[in-house]
C-alpha cells in the first residue's frame, strides 16, 4: 500500500479546512502581536543574520530537501509535501521554543517577521521551482495544474492580512496586545494540534498503511533542518542564544500553513497533506525535546547564586 501513496485521497471536509485556516490566521496574528518596533529595526540592523537565515530557508534547505527526496527515491506526492513544508515560513512556535531554550528571542522574532513577509511571494515560487527539479514531483505538479497566482493569493490572505492586523493592534493598542499575546499564541498552538490530530484520527485506518512510506524521510528532513539552522548560527559566529534562535527558525516550520496549502492546492494528492501533518507532529516533538535540553543545560551551566540566563528582548 505504501507504494501507492500518490493515489491516497484525503477529504477532510470544508469545515476542517476552514477551521485550520482560522487557526493559522490567529497564529500569524499572534506572531505580529509580539513584534515591537525594535524588532523591525533589528531586521535592518542585523542584515547579515537575517539575510543568511532567509537564504538558508529558501535556498539551502529546499536544495538539500530536493537531494534527500532523490536519494531516498520517495514518491512524487511525498517529495511535494517535503518541499512544501520547508518552503513555508516559520511560525510563532519557533519564538516560543527559542524562549523556552533561553535563546535570542529578539532575533527569533525578527527572523520570523522577515520570513513571513517574504513568504507571500517566495513560498509559491519556491515550491514550483524546487518541485520542478524532482522528476516524480514535477509529473504530479503538471497533472494537478497548480494555479500559481491562486497560491500567492492564498498565502497573502493567510499570512499578510492577519499579520498586518496584528501589527496594527500592537502599534495602536500595545496594552491590549500585551494581554492578548499571553493567550493567543498558546491557544492557537493547542487548537492547531487538536485540529490536526482530530482530523487524522478520523481516518487513522486509511493513513496507517502509509506511515512507513514517509516516516524515515520526515525524521531525516527534520534533523537536517535543525542541523542547517545550528550550522548557520555557528557559521555566523552568533552567541549561543543566537545559535539556538537560528536553529529553531530553520528547523521549525509553519506546518499548519503547509497543511492548508496542501489541502487547497493538492487535494487529489493525499500524500502531500499526510506529509505536512506528520511533519508538524514530529516537528513539535523534536522542538520541545531540544528546547528542554537546552533549557536544562543553561541551568546547569549557570554558576551557583547567579541569575538564570534569560532570552533578550
Amino acid at each position: 500500500m505504501a507504494a501507492d501513496i500518490d493515489q491516497l485521497q484525503v477529504d477532510l471536509g470544508d469545515g476542517f479546512q476552514l477551521a485550520t485556516k482560522i487557526v493559522i490566521a490567529v497564529f500569524l496574528f499572534g506572531v505580529a502581536l509580539d513584534v515591537r518596533p525594535r524588532d523591525l529595526r533589528d531586521v535592518v540592523r542585523r542584515p547579515l543574520a537575517i539575510g543568511a537565515g532567509l537564504l538558508a530557508q529558501y535556498a539551502v534547505m529546499p536544495a538539500l530537501t530536493l537531494l534527500l527526496t532523490l536519494a531516498l527515491d520517495v514518491r512524487g506526492s511525498v517529495a511535494i509535501g517535503m518541499i512544501l513544508v520547508v518552503c513555508c515560513p516559520a511560525g510563532n512556535l519557533s519564538n516560543i521554543l527559542t524562549h523556552r531554550a533561553r535563546g535570542d528571542v529578539a532575533l527569533s522574532i525578527s527572523l520570523t517577521t522577515a520570513s513571513n513577509v517574504v513568504a507571500i511571494a517566495l513560498t509559491p515560487v519556491a515550491v514550483a521551482f524546487w518541485c520542478g527539479l524532482n522528476p516524480a514531483a514535477d509529473d504530479l505538479m503538471r497533472d494537478v495544474s497548480i494555479d500559481a497566482w491562486g497560491m500567492v493569493a492564498e498565502v497573502a490572505l493567510l499570512i499578510g492580512l492577519p499579520f498586518a492586523l496584528g501589527l496594527l493592534v500592537a502599534w495602536r493598542l500595545p496594552r491590549v496586545a500585551a494581554r492578548a499575546r499571553r493567550y493567543v499564541e498558546p491557544g492557537a498552538l493547542v487548537l492547531l494540534l487538536l485540529i490536526v490530530v482530530g482530523g487524522l484520527a478520523g481516518r487513522f485506518e486509511a493513513f496507517r498503511g502509509y506511515v512507513g512510506a514517509v516516516a524515515l524521510a520526515i525524521v531525516l528532513q527534520n534533523a537536517l533542518s535543525l542541523g542547517v539552522g545550528f550550522g548557520t548560527g555557528r557559521g555566523l559566529r552568533l552567541p549561543e542564544p543566537g545559535v539556538r534562535a537560528m536553529t529553531f527558525e530553520l528547523g521549525v516550520r509553519n506546518t499548519g500553513l503547509a497543511l492548508v496549502l496542501a489541502l487547497g492546492f493538492f487535494g487529489d494528492l493525499g500524500g502531500v497533506a499526510f506529509v505536512a501533518a506528520l511533519w508538524g507532529l514530529w516537528d513539535v516533538t523534536t522542538g520541545l525535546v531540544l528546547s528542554t535540553w537546552w533549557k536544562r543545560a543553561t541551568g546547569r551551566a549557570a554558576p551557583a547564586g547567579s541569575p538564570e540566563v534569560t532570552a533578550p528582548r
